[in-house]
């Protein structure tokens, strides 16, 4: 018997797992020629296998499995069964692979946060251009020492759960990663490392005698300098599109989330949301692992 050509991946947070073999049960039968359910990871996430007539018609379904799995905190992928590990992973940092606005963390050293993360929230909404705030925020840091960024990242960055386990099990299945920031070198390579990608790319923060210029070297690295990344990196691969895999919160991620093969909203803004192939509300970041097709059994911790 030949494989359901589609497949929805139903994920939960590994830390409130919210999935039960009944709900999965009713589920399933919300689909009319729906598979035997593949868990892979009880409790947390599991793939239904699905077939046409209508498996294309991707909200009719997620309306389905919405309604059978009764408000539930799932999030739900419909896609192709074949092809799903991706050979490239780009992704934003801030609010993404870690938890934190890396600018804003720097903007309360010199008790500025509150006004720095307003600017910041504005610019990731897409309410304002990324770029002219960038430069604005970074005007406020002149004079800050530059060796902040150490006690910075000791103290209050943490990477995002399931971060390393993603990064880590995409690059021992032969995948090349990529993190790409709107933010800062400083922070990108050091983030990079704890994470395990590749390669980092951000914007340079100016210093001189030791302290923040209060400046950004141009150009800055924003919503098109992240579009290029992707494509340069998937064409210097020869990868296709359908390959690629991004990740990101904000307005200044879209056009890389458009571009890839699967672009993946990670706890985002609305109107980012609302725009990319797949949205994670509820999950950590291993949901992107699930939604590959991974086994928790097979993730590299």
């Amino acid at each position: 018997m030949n494989e359901a050509p589609f497949v929805a991946t139903l994920v939960s947070n590994p830390a409130n797992p919210a999935l039960t073999g009944a709900a999965l049960e009713r589920a399933r039968r919300a689909l009319p020629g729906a598979g035997a359910v593949r868990w892979l990871a009880p409790g947390v996430a599991a793939d239904i296998p699905l077939a046409p007539p209508g498996a294309q018609d991707n909200e009719t379904w997620r309306a389905a499995l919405r309604t059978a799995l009764d408000g539930a905190a799932v999030d739900i992928h419909i896609g192709p069964a074949a092809g799903r590990r991706r050979k490239l992973f780009v992704a934003d940092m801030d609010s993404t692979i870690i938890g934190q606005e890396c600018i804003d963390e720097l903007a309360d050293l010199v008790g500025l946060k509150d006004h720095v993360a307003a600017i910041t929230e504005r610019a990731m909404r897409g309410e304002i251009a990324f770029e002219p705030a960038l430069r604005e925020r970074v005007a406020l840091l002149k004079g800050l020492k530059a060796e902040v960024v150490d006690d910075v990242i000791a103290r209050r960055i943490t990477l995002t759960p399931g971060a390393r386990a993603l990064v880590r099990t995409m690059r021992a299945n032969g995948a090349y990663t990529a993190l790409v920031s709107g933010g800062f070198t400083v922070f990108t390579a050091r983030i990079a490392e704890m994470a395990g990608f590749d390669e980092n790319r951000a914007n340079l923060l100016v210093v001189e005698n030791g302290a923040f210029a209060g400046a950004v070297a141009e150009p800055i690295l924003g919503a098109t300098a992240k579009l290029d990344a992707l494509r340069t990196l998937r064409d210097s691969r020869g990868l296709s599109r359908e390959e690629t895999l991004a990740a990101g919160d904000g307005a200044n991620d879209l056009a890389m989330l458009r571009e890839a093969g699967l672009g993946v909203a990670y706890h985002a803004k609305p109107a980012v949301a609302a725009a990319a192939a797949m949205r994670v509300d509820h999950g950590d970041l291993t949901a992107l692992l699930y939604v590959q097709g991974y086994a928790q059994d097979e993730f590299v911790a």
